[in-house]
């Protein structure tokens, strides 16, 4: 009896995935422990390289992970559109609430009679 659709094993996939996602892990662990003063003292749109490096890694990585695990990609590109475009969007918004909100906070604590407390 021969099938139509024999099961590929997509293992040696899976491990070069987890490689790739360890090794950006570690990148983020380590920048995270050093803190090149480069990175951390350089602002850009009201935000340290630093904290944009990471926002990109873990975005780059919820993009690899939705990828292979959620296996979008032998998915359609309409699909593929409509779970990856919310998350976009969403990533967007909470970036922009992040900056937003940071610069307000250091503003009251900055200009206010409220002190540093914490």
């Amino acid at each position: 009896m021969s099938h139509a659709h024999e099961h590929v094993s997509n293992t040696g996939r899976i491990w070069k995935v987890f490689a790739l996602l360890s090794v950006i892990t570690t990148v983020e662990v380590i920048l995270g422990i050093i803190k090149p003063e480069l990175l951390h003292f350089t602002t850009f749109l009201g935000m340290n390289l630093l904290n944009w490096i990471f926002i990109i890694l873990t975005v780059y990585k919820a993009y690899w992970i939705m990828w292979a695990f959620m296996h979008l990609e032998g998915e359609v590109s309409a699909l593929r559109w409509a779970v990856v475009g919310p998350l976009v969007f969403l990533i967007m918004y909470l970036v922009f609430i992040l900056l937003v909100e940071a610069d307000y906070i250091f503003e009251i604590f900055k200009n206010a009679t409220i002190k540093w407390n914490f």
